[in-house]
């Protein structure tokens, strides 16, 4: 049978009927009763994992753009960048030759063509980007980069395809007076055909020494100019997030602290940053995506930034903490950048920039994952006693987990992470239900189904989760804010895996668990009613209240997921429902499959995504077959 045709199936036994059999559960709901979810209760949590960012999100073309991946031990690697040309016509090496003093290597190539006819197709270097670059007819890339030569210079620049076919080009040529120092070349290159494997390609057939550095190329289409790739920003912003947590995870301490991620390093111009090699993953980082850029995602996407930075603590090593105050100032700094007035000194940068306005930063976190080291606690305090100090307003959250005892010192939130199995999550949804409600919120920053059953992301993870966010929803008066990790995977650096959105060069596809996000996204700000299920332990439900912003009209949305392979008859009683509501425009959501362990990918990008149709006979009293391994949204107008 198709994956249509089970689905329609699936959607056909959902119609409600006044001739069931006995009943499986029993949902009341009692819509005139409530107390709110947190405004900003789903949002997104991003880490440069997986290429998420470097080779993702972030739009930069070049891989390796400055020459610094292979360290500064002169000569040294280039890759992925390779030669065009064999050693009799060039020679290529790195040296300490930077026009930037914080990122000072740069390639030399020495061109031994002694004549055109000797080189005809040119000679010089090609980079792959990561893992191809699309290129795509029609559309406009601009190529910067930085040279210097004793003699003038006659290159060509070009995007090629895979089979070698040109797909964009462009010449530079420039006097010797001209290169004798380091000169800024700019161009745009309009593609006249397309290959989403393509190239960058920098080529000479004139004899000479050159070097280069800094080597950039950006779609000029990128989402509002800001530098995110269209397909994969739209990704995130589908899921309407309240939040963004960025930049980690364990990128933020690093395996050492030389290659912790330093916000001052990642702010300026792209070619002036120093980049930096994030040990935890393995493999260099630019820093195009910087502190400002972070900031700027939030922006757009219309969700609060909450930073984590680092607390002077890496995997392998601890400041303590009395010397742990430059770590302080410059966390302080960083908030001065995100929110300060202009005429303050980070503030006056964050506007030279192109940023005058503050951006709204209220969440800070101190570290993660990092409460079990020693000096935790000290260096802690330091940060939150400062930023207490002098940003009040800031909500503070500590790596501390609340649930497991409660915190020995001040938080306004405590990071709870779980990784763990479908079954093990969909047990969880009393996790938070003794939580001391006068202390501090929890908040859910990481949380997922991995290994076993996760698979690359399968249906029964998502029927794990489901549960669990029911159970936040049912605790979020103590449970603040909540996101799932990791939310990218480039498919060819899976450090980790399952992952929310997963992608190549070009294409994109979400997961079941992403889906799952979306028929939650709403949840955020909406009227959390109570309700009572009498259900075998393998059905949970939530029920909520929610406006659409567009219509401006009130729904009420009940989510059952059935963590079972039986179908399940559930009676559903509803108090407080307008009679005079016209209910025909009632909806039932569907995301399931014919197997647990079916998955998405790129040649069935939506094989198990949520199935929409019309709810028959909706009403205060109504009787409904869940399908097995199945979450069901039902939505009616109130």
């Amino acid at each position: 049978m198709s994956a249509y045709k089970t689905c329609a199936l699936l959607l056909m036994l959902l119609a409600v009927s006044s001739k069931c059999n006995a009943l499986d559960a029993a949902l009341h709901v009692d819509a005139q009763s409530g107390r709110p979810i947190p405004e900003h209760f789903f949002g997104a949590f991003f880490e440069e994992i997986n290429h998420a960012g470097s080779g993702g999100l972030w739009a930069e073309l070049v891989n390796n753009r400055g020459f610094e991946a292979g360290g500064t031990m002169v000569p040294s690697s280039i890759f992925p960048w390779t030669i065009i040309g064999d050693e009799s016509n060039i020679r290529v090496t790195t040296e300490l030759a930077s026009p930037f003093p914080r990122n000072k290597v740069a390639v030399k190539l020495h061109v031994l063509c002694r004549s055109p006819e000797k080189c005809p197709q040119g000679v010089g270097l090609s980079n792959p980007g990561f893992w191809g670059m699309n290129v795509q007819q029609g559309k406009k890339y601009k190529v910067v980069f930085f040279a210097r030569s004793s003699r003038s210079i006659d290159l060509k620049v070009s995007l090629t395809g895979e089979n070698g076919q040109e797909l964009a080009s462009s010449n530079i040529r420039a006097s010797a007076k001209h290169v004798s120092k380091w000169r800024r070349m700019e161009m745009v290159l309009e593609a006249t055909k397309s290959d989403y494997n393509s190239s960058l390609q920098i080529t000479t057939t004139r004899k000479g020494e050159i070097w280069l550095d800094q080597v950039s190329a950006m779609p000029m289409d990128t989402y509002n100019g800001h530098g995110f790739r269209k397909d994969l920003y739209q990704m995130v912003a589908d899921l309407k997030p309240k939040f963004l947590r960025f930049p980690g995870g364990t990128y933020v301490e690093g395996d050492h602290l030389k290659n912790a991620y330093r916000w001052k390093d990642t702010v300026g111009p792209w070619e002036k940053r120093p980049g930096h090699f994030n040990d935890i993953w393995g493999y260099w980082t630019d820093d195009g995506f910087g502190f400002l850029e972070f900031l700027q995602l939030a922006e757009d996407l219309g969700a609060l930034p909450v930073w984590v930075f680092n607390a002077g603590i890496s995997r392998h090593e601890e400041i303590n903490t009395t010397d742990i105050w430059p770590f302080v100032q410059e966390a302080l700094d960083g908030i001065e950048f995100a929110r300060g007035a202009v005429t303050t000194k980070w503030g006056k940068m964050r506007a030279s920039l192109g940023h005058p306005e503050p951006f709204d930063l209220r969440y800070v976190a101190i570290g993660n994952e990092d409460c079990g080291m020693y000096n935790y606690l000290g260096n802690y305090l330091k940060f939150y006693n400062a930023i207490r100090h002098y940003y009040p307003d800031i909500k503070i959250i500590s790596n501390c987990d609340a649930t497991a005892a409660p915190l020995d010192h001040p938080a306004d939130l405590f990071d709870f992470h779980v990784y763990t199995s479908s079954k093990g999550i969909f047990s969880m949804y009393n996790k938070f239900d003794s939580l001391n409600r006068a202390g501090p919120k929890a908040f859910v920053s990481e949380y997922a189904v991995w290994k076993g059953d996760a698979g690359f992301g399968t249906l029964l993870s998502a029927l794990g989760e489901a549960a669990f966010l029911m159970g936040l929803e049912k605790n979020s008066d103590a449970v603040g804010m909540v996101c799932y990790a990791p939310l990218f995977v480039n498919i060819n650096d899976q450090k980790w895996i399952p992952d929310a959105i997963v992608f190549d060069s070009y294409r994109s596809y979400g997961i079941p668990s992403y889906w799952l996000q979306q028929l939650f996204s709403q949840s955020s700000g909406a009227t959390y009613i109570n309700s009572t299920l009498k259900a075998p332990t393998s059905i949970v439900a939530s029920a909520i209240v929610w406006e659409n912003q567009e219509n401006k009209k009130s729904y009420l949305r009940i989510k059952v997921v059935n963590f079972d392979d039986k179908a399940a008859t559930i009676g559903v009683t509803i108090d407080g429902l307008d009679p005079n509501v016209d209910l025909s425009g009632s909806t039932v959501t569907l995301l399931t499959s014919t197997n647990v362990k079916d998955e998405n990918s790129f040649y069935n990008p939506k094989k198990i995504v949520p199935q929409v149709s019309p709810l028959k006979n909706p009403g205060s009293n109504m009787t409904f077959i869940l399908p097995p391994n199945s979450v069901a949204s039902l939505e009616l107008p109130k």
